[in-house]
């Protein structure tokens, strides 16, 4: 894995901004040797009645590595504790999900000094319960750079999507790609299915629906890819969509038999935020797309009680200085609510700090809670909860 100066190459940009996200840029903040920046990011939330759980990483520790991370927050959003995951080398959280009391968390992890001299990761997956104490952690690999990227409980197993491929200067004829697995709440692994191309191959996401699972991601060509297994692991549907960014279908929800994903549609050059509607056996039906002339995604979604979709993305231009685009990007978070049959009711840019993330979405005491971070003009990356109204208005930034 190369690490990133300066936001450089477009396409690693869309992996950074969503579920892969910290892994990039924590790489090139922690190994930058010359200076320190500071980075804490929250890639995913949850909650219930009485606290909020925010997952992602930071490098607050003395060698400035990236450290795996669980957040703690009361009602009010304060910070109550943070559980940091000291095993190994670099790591982050991506995906995680309640458990009664218990929280699990699946991520990556380098390790051992080998996996870092590498630059690969071995996926994980972490039980905890409430207070920090680890019930379980199993890490997972195919092939030789693996990640867990999401989890859903369902009944008495954790669904984990996710990716396990070899090194792009690797050659090889094994099974990887885009992974889905299967773990009972002790943390044993009951079975494992990849997907496409084990260079690139990748699943975001996972849905459960009428017993079926339901899982996007993306694979080599552009392809965004929506597949539908049942519960013991086989295939059932599956269905390409020509042409996505690198991230390609990266949120997934339904409103009844309707299956709903987000992305970005690609058309030349151009990337536009986008919404597809898929039918409960992964047949096209629809979409919609956020017109603008700068390049958007919408990364995830969530539905609210009225049944309308409300989903999060990010908008970035090049940098323009003294009429010279330069190798730089500024980035702005978007926010929109469409129909359930895709008709845009409203869509809001929010662009308050030097660049803001948005990177996950919750709708709680009706309210729209969006997760992310930004970063400021000393450097620093800061995690930050922003609330919106039913009528897309910032209510506050915590």
């Amino acid at each position: 894995m190369k690490l990133i100066k300066k936001f450089k190459f477009i396409n690693t940009i869309l992996m950074v901004v969503i579920i892969t996200e910290v892994i990039f840029i924590s790489y090139h903040l922690i190994n930058k040797k010359e200076k320190y920046i500071y980075f804490d990011g929250i890639n995913a939330i949850t909650s219930n009645d009485n606290y909020y759980v925010g997952v992602g990483s930071n490098n607050d520790n003395d060698m400035h590595f990236e450290k795996a991370k669980v957040s703690i927050y009361n009602t009010k959003k304060d910070k109550v504790n943070d559980i940091i995951y000291n095993i190994g080398y670099n790591s982050s959280f991506f995906g995680v999900v309640l458990d009664n009391n218990d929280i699990v968390a699946v991520g990556s992890y380098e390790e051992d000094i080998s996996d870092r001299e590498d630059s690969v990761r071995k996926a994980l997956i972490v039980k905890y319960d409430k207070s920090g104490k680890i019930l379980f952690q199993k890490d997972f690999e195919l092939l030789n750079n693996s990640r867990f990227t999401s989890i859903v409980k369902y009944k008495d197993y954790y669904y984990v999507t996710g990716q396990s491929v070899y090194k792009s200067t690797e050659l090889g004829n094994k099974s990887g790609g885009a992974i889905l697995c299967k773990y009972n709440k002790n943390g044993k692994l009951i079975w494992c299915k990849s997907y496409g191309s084990n260079k690139s191959a990748i699943y975001n996401e996972l849905l459960v629906y009428n017993n079926n699972l339901y899982v996007v991601g993306s694979d080599e060509g552009y392809l965004g890819i929506i597949c539908k297994y049942d519960l013991d692991g086989n295939i059932i549907r599956y269905d390409n969509y020509k042409s996505t960014d690198d991230i390609g279908f990266s949120g997934i929800i339904n409103i009844g038999s309707n299956i709903y994903v987000s992305g970005s549609n690609r058309s030349g050059d151009n990337n536009t935020a986008m919404i597809a509607m898929y039918d409960d056996n992964c047949n096209y039906i629809k979409e919609n797309v956020y017109k603008t002339d700068k390049t958007s995604r919408y990364n995830k979604l969530v539905v609210d009680d009225n049944n309308d979709i409300i989903v999060i993305g990010t908008i970035y231009m090049e940098k323009v200085v003294n009429h010279n685009i330069i190798n730089d990007y500024n980035y702005d978070g978007i926010i929109g609510k469409y129909s359930s049959d895709l008709e845009k009711i409203d869509a809001v840019k929010y662009g308050d700090e030097r660049d803001d993330y948005f990177t996950d979405i919750i709708f709680s005491n009706n309210k729209y809670i969006v997760a992310g971070y930004s970063s400021y003009e000393d450097g620093s990356y800061m995690s930050k909860f922003i609330n919106y109204s039913k009528a897309l208005k910032v209510l506050e930034v915590e």
